[in-house]
């Protein structure tokens, strides 16, 4: 059912590579019009769709990663979709309508787990 996003604006997050590419290219053959961004996405106005998956994990245990590792990890994975989510709300409030999209993967288990899923825990409040 081609179409289904015909005369809709969307702005996708991490849209480079992986999910964040392959939700840039479907909404686009779903008739679109899509903003792919990757790094340092400028506000380009009332949107109908954000798709929100931008992330990072560090590779190694929490005993390998850094300071720096987990606070630009946590950058990346909370407060980016705190700040891309803020910038389009407003628009999408004063139309009356649009969709949000937060994707967070759950990157890994075990001894990993706790520095894999913080973002993802934060981003839901827990």
């Amino acid at each position: 059912m081609a179409g289904r996003l015909a005369r809709k604006v969307a702005f996708v997050t991490a849209a480079g590579q992986g999910i964040g590419r392959g939700a840039a290219l479907a909404f686009a053959r779903e008739g679109a019009r899509v903003w792919a961004a990757d790094i340092n996405a400028q506000t380009l106005g009332a949107i109908d769709v954000l798709f929100n998956c931008a992330g990072f994990v560090h590779h190694g245990t929490i005993l390998e990663c850094s300071t720096e590792d987990w606070d630009f990890s946590f950058e990346l994975n909370v407060k980016s979709m705190y700040l891309v989510t803020r910038a389009f709300l407003p628009g999408m409030l004063k139309k009356g309508k649009g969709s949000i999209i937060i994707v967070r993967l759950r990157a890994g288990a075990g001894e990993r787990e706790d520095e894999q899923c913080q973002g993802r825990r934060a981003a839901r409040g827990g």
